[in-house]
């Protein structure tokens, strides 16, 4: 390779020329060099950062210029001639093939750096990397082109087994992209099968759909049959969900008919005063309002007030009659108390039986014209002429049981047969029969004790 320009020349010179005045080293016609290049497609680290850049090598190491004008590098190989120059002192020479080295530095640094950063791209840099090898031998430069040799060399060998590794983590990463996609379809498909849980259902698909596209590296043929997978099952979810909510719809068309037979008969019974069994009807009207389902929203809401307003007015009605039938009790109770006040001093059937019984009489039958008396107070009053009642018949039973003649005749019979046994006991004495003669008495013994009893009973009434 040689490079030609008014003030160098490269490769062998003709022999004895005289070295011309000329312009200064300075960067080479038709464009940036190499390193700018290498600069401008990317952004390097800094000498310092990397050492691989050589910048600001010292070319006097590695060539020289002779009196003619010949400028020689040294290799392993000895010393090779790269071009001429007569524009100038030599030191200026070896400095102008010294950037040139520069810049072929650069672009294997560039190389070395975009191995590791850009490891998917190996193949390309070792094609790159080679290219550049090929031309390390005749470079028209001055440096250490053994070192660039070797780190080609280096990134040549090093490139296979990134290529190997990147391959492998993009095989890596493909098996895991597709085992995700695959488990987000068999989900799908599962959703799309069976789910009724219709709106957290839908949102899953849709959580599905966005990880779904966040998800790459899959060869196309794989990715297009996942993705009729999902597609299906997300079509076969939103059909059986459009056919739910049709049927929905028509069922709620029904429901609303229903209810508002219901709310008719909620307004017929509405204005009725038997308060127990309507109050009865209207809890029956609930259970079917229940069981019936849902209506159209809005169909359903309008209906429900209708249904509740024909329920508060029959209920707020009865409780107002409830009031006021308390009211009523309130003074039944109170005109209670004081008939009891009245008679529970006049009632003594320990005192006059015939005149107590005479005053419950009357107490009774002015108890029943009062009328009734609130549920609260009802069982202390009703126990208060309970007692005189039974006052009363407690005293009339004690009467008629001391005055019977029934019982006084059962009381003679128990002494007529305490007679008799002692009758037979004198008898088995007298024909010597001691045993039956104490069975006898033991038994007129038993009788004996009987008829004391009842005629203390008698006695005591």
């Amino acid at each position: 390779m040689t490079e030609q320009s008014p003030t160098a020349t490269g490769g062998a010179n003709d022999g004895g020329a005289t070295p011309t005045p000329g312009p200064r080293p300075g960067p080479r016609p038709g464009g940036p060099s190499p390193a700018a290049l290498a600069r401008k497609v990317a952004p390097r680290p800094t000498p310092a950062a990397d050492p691989r850049v050589a910048r600001g090598s010292d070319p006097s190491q590695w060539g020289r210029v002779d009196e003619t004008g010949a400028v020689f590098v040294r290799t392993g190989d000895g010393e090779r001639q790269v071009g001429s120059w007569q524009a100038g002192a030599p030191e200026e020479g070896l400095a102008h093939f010294g950037l040139r080295f520069d810049d072929l530095a650069a672009e294997v640094a560039l190389l070395e750096t975009r191995l590791e950063s850009h490891p998917q791209d190996a193949r390309k840099t070792r094609a790159s990397a080679e290219a550049l090898a090929e031309q390390i031998p005749t470079a028209a430069a001055v440096g250490d082109l053994d070192s660039l040799a070797a780190r080609l060399t280096a990134v040549i060998e090093r490139s296979t087994e990134v290529e190997a590794a990147a391959r492998q983590r993009k095989d890596e990463q493909r098996a895991a992209a597709i085992a995700r996609k695959e488990a987000l379809a068999s989900e799908a498909e599962e959703i799309g099968a069976s789910s009724t849980q219709w709106k957290v259902a839908g949102d899953r698909l849709r959580d599905i759909l966005e990880e779904w596209k966040t998800i790459r590296g899959i060869d196309r043929k794989t990715d297009d049959a996942l993705w009729k997978r999902f597609s299906k099952a997300r079509e076969a979810f939103n059909r059986r969900r459009g056919s739910h909510f049709a049927e929905l719809d028509r069922n709620r068309a029904s429901v609303k008919r229903v209810k508002e037979e219901l709310v008719e008969r909620a307004e017929a019974l509405s204005g009725s005063t038997d308060w127990n069994d309507t109050a009865t009807a209207f809890r029956k009207l609930m259970d079917e309002w229940k069981a019936a389902g849902r209506a159209p929203r809005e169909a359903d809401d309008a209906l429900w007030k209708r249904f509740k307003a024909a329920q508060d007015f029959f209920f707020d009605a009865r409780h107002a009659a409830a009031a006021e039938r308390d009211a009523e009790f309130e003074a039944n109770a109170e005109a209670k108390e004081a008939l009891l006040a009245e008679f529970e001093g006049r009632i003594d059937p320990a005192a006059d039986l015939a005149a107590a019984r005479s005053a419950l009489r009357d107490l009774q039958s002015r108890w029943e014209e009062i009328g009734k008396v609130p549920r609260d107070k009802m069982g202390r009053l009703e126990g208060r002429i309970r007692a005189l009642e039974k006052a009363v018949a407690d005293a009339a039973d004690t009467e008629w049981r001391r005055t019977d003649p029934e019982a006084r005749a059962r009381a003679g019979q128990f002494w007529d047969r305490v007679r008799d046994f002692e009758e037979q006991a004198a008898k088995a004495d007298a024909a010597g029969k001691i045993r039956d003669a104490e069975s006898a008495r033991a038994q007129a013994a038993q009788w004996r004790e009987w008829a004391e009893a009842a005629e203390k009973a008698v006695d005591t009434r």
